[in-house]
């Protein structure tokens, strides 16, 4: 029998059902967000001994690791590379939960909280960092996102500068992004982390497919050599995969910072962009603030949402939750970029009804036509497929996810100069 006091161990449990050992089962998604953090850390760590926290020499700090420093620039790419598949991986991770039900109350639910409170550390992380390059580009990126917390009503003034530490992003706001990137959020994620895996082992492992039948194998084996084998071959091949890309994808280093020149258009990074591009479409409160925080509450509450039947460990519930879920894709697709377009140039609530506040006009009136179609479409498809509880809850999530992504991919591709619509190629 395997000496249960092995590190492995405490990381997985000692057996585990040979049909969760398949690839495509988890894709090694967990493995490889964890692999990534160990990778970001140790490759933090090794920029520190370079990267200088102040307005006057984080930019020259960059230069200096990039063009004297011996493999400066690889080990700058590898973390730059490392910190955005980070993130993609962990969002991938979280949906590959999700869509498997693998979240539920009492033994997986206090996981997921864990888990999406990971993303978020996740998030924060590559967030601070992106301005450590003191550059245009992550400059002016963290001044429109800092000034998204204005929004918050009575206190958003008093929460932006305490952020920032000042009214503007100033070298307050480099040395405290600095202290939390290389220290306080990484500390907290590998404390969250190891909780993480315990908690994971003190379930059993990985959901297997389809639990009680239908798995073609219900035999226990080994975790050593059987899952550590698989783990080592697929953290290999994603670190040779970061290593080559390194060697030929720099990390963006734009002009040095300056206060008082601001790009057209100022844009926030890509994975708060979504974000901005709602503020074109909703007033900032709603935009901002509420929608998301909506969202990311029903997020952490999903666990205790009353499924039933509970079909753990298979994807999308049902080949009709399959269906639900990709003609919901479908109808977001299409959907959100006629609704960009048509408030871009058609629905002007604020010019048809000047006297009323900005919060009804632009936030309130497009809320509810929103709602309606919303709405619509939701009654649609209980209609055409009498879904269960399970098999909704999944179709208005991809739908509200491909919603965002579109959104995201506007404001990224598509808002040139004053934010305007226009084709990538004349931006």
């Amino acid at each position: 029998m395997a000496n249960k006091t092995n590190f492995i161990l405490h990381l997985h449990p000692e057996q585990l059902p040979a049909s969760t050992l398949r690839y495509t089962h988890t894709f090694g998604l967990g493995g490889m967000a964890a692999l990534l953090i160990l990778l970001q850390i140790v490759t933090g760590i090794l920029l520190r001994f370079v990267y200088v926290p102040s307005p006057v020499q984080a930019y020259d700090s960059i230069l200096f690791l990039e063009q004297e420093v011996p493999f400066g620039q690889f080990v700058r790419n590898i973390h730059h590379l490392g910190g955005v598949l980070l993130m993609i991986v962990a969002f991938l991770h979280l949906l590959r939960v999700f869509f498997t039900g693998a979240f539920h109350p009492p033994v997986r639910s206090g996981n997921w909280v864990i888990g999406l409170t990971m993303f978020l550390l996740i998030l924060f992380s590559n967030f601070t960092g992106y301005l450590m390059p003191w550059d245009q580009l992550s400059y002016w990126a963290v001044t429109v996102v800092t000034s998204m917390l204005g929004y918050i009503p009575v206190i958003g003034s008093s929460v932006t500068e305490w952020v920032r530490g000042g009214s503007e992003v100033n070298a307050t706001t480099l040395l405290t992004f600095f202290n939390f990137h290389t220290a306080i959020l990484p500390l907290t994620l590998i404390i969250l982390m190891a909780f993480h895996f315990w908690r994971v082992r003190r379930a059993g492992g990985v959901i297997p497919p389809r639990p009680g039948g239908r798995t073609g194998d219900t035999r226990q084996v080994n975790t050593v050599p059987h899952l550590v084998v698989r783990e080592l071959a697929v953290a290999l091949v994603l670190l040779a995969v970061i290593f080559i890309l390194a060697l030929f994808l720099d990390a963006p280093l734009r002009e040095r910072a300056n206060p008082a020149y601001s790009p057209n258009p100022a844009k926030a990074p890509w994975y708060f962009m979504g974000i901005q591009e709602m503020l074109m479409h909703f007033h900032p409160l709603l935009g901002a603030i509420l929608l998301p925080l909506t969202f990311l509450t029903f997020l952490y509450y999903l666990p205790w949402i009353n499924y039933s039947p509970r079909k753990q460990g298979v994807p999308f519930y049902s080949d009709k939750g399959k269906k639900m879920a990709l003609v919901s894709a479908g109808i977001a697709l299409l959907l959100t970029p006629l609704l960009i377009i048509a408030d871009e140039y058609w629905i002007h609530f604020n010019q048809w009804m000047p006297s009323l506040p900005l919060f009804i006009s632009d936030g309130i009136f497009p809320l509810i036509l929103y709602t309606l179609i919303f709405a619509g479409y939701l009654f649609w498809m209980k209609k055409k497929y009498t879904p269960a509880p399970s098999e909704t809850v999944q179709a208005v999530f991809v739908f509200f996810l491909i919603t965002y992504t579109v959104l995201s991919l506007t404001g990224i591709f598509f808002r040139g100069p004053g934010m305007m619509l226009m084709w990538p190629w004349k931006i």
